[in-house]
């Protein structure tokens, strides 16, 4: 007979509060949907480069069951090309401005230049969901806090034109824990407070296939951060380097990696496939509610 799961490592993390919407552990874990509006994203690259195709979508994920939408307007796949920033909000901000005035659900802006957040946060969007959290510059951080926005920082070595040259870490849970903590103290510097923040260690971004998988089996390392963790492993090339899988084909290792995140404290799910991911989440908090 196996061992039952032993819940008692995983501490709480603090509640995520932003602009107008607080999220209390424990609690069901929340679904990003992933709302790609560029016409070279690895996955659905241009598949919703037209507002009325994306709003469609992103109303089709909030009846799956998504509690926020994350919308790009840059690819951030490994050398993905470099997108003004007119161009990035002229791709997304039509798109927040008019699912905004149709949901109650929370928008999310993937980007990693403050004016794009901005114009965003203006449109309607109330998370920023940041791939350059290793940035030195305050200015992003400052706009966050002046707007009392959520915030997602990702660990990431380099840049999306840069990452995969050659990683290179010593220990990569060590190392992205202390990016975590120093980031935190810039951001503190900044304004931001503690409760505004999730914490995402950034499978794929800088990182080798060994790097991926240590992360992934030491999720717990992240815990005495006390903040909720994001993960986003949806169709990435893990999948395809370690099981020899299309981007189509790569569903089921996703949602084995939602299940194992769900029981090492990951609270929040960054996925293209909603409807399949919140029926997963619910069986494992089932299961782990009586283990």
């Amino acid at each position: 007979m196996s061992a039952p799961i032993d819940n008692s490592t995983v501490e709480i993390p603090g509640p995520w509060k932003a602009d107008g919407f607080e999220f209390t552990f424990p609690r069901p874990a929340l679904v990003m949907g992933i709302l790609n509006v560029t016409p070279d994203s690895f996955s659905d690259g241009g598949e919703y480069d037209e507002v009325e195709r994306a709003v469609a979508r992103a109303v089709a994920m909030i009846n799956e069951g998504a509690d926020i939408i994350d919308i790009g307007g840059e690819s951030t796949r490994p050398n993905a090309e470099v997108v003004s920033e007119e161009e990035e909000i002229a791709r997304v901000v039509p798109v927040i401005d008019r699912l905004s005035g149709q949901t109650e659900a929370l928008i999310s802006i993937d980007t990693q230049k403050p004016a794009v957040a901005e114009a965003a946060l203006d449109a309607g969007a109330r998370i920023v969901n940041d791939i350059a959290a290793n940035r030195e510059s305050p200015e992003m951080w400052e706009l966050v806090a002046s707007r009392n926005a959520g915030y997602v920082a990702m660990h990431m070595q380099g840049t999306p034109q840069t990452m995969q040259a050659d990683p290179r870490y010593e220990d990569v849970l060590a190392e992205v824990a202390e990016f975590f903590a120093r980031c935190r103290e810039q951001m503190r510097a900044s304004g931001i407070r503690d409760e505004q923040v999730v914490f995402d260690v950034g499978i794929g971004f800088g990182k080798t296939l060994e790097h991926n998988l240590r992360l992934l089996g030491g999720l717990r390392t992240f815990k005495k951060l006390r903040r909720p963790q994001l993960l986003g492993v949806s169709r990435k090339s893990l999948f395809g380097k370690l099981l020899g899988l299309d981007v189509d084909l790569r569903l089921a290792p996703g949602l084995a990696c939602a299940a194992w995140a769900l029981t090492n404290g990951v609270k929040i799910l960054r996925v293209h496939d909603v409807a399949e991911t919140v029926q997963a989440a619910r069986m494992i908090e089932a299961i782990v509610e009586r283990a």
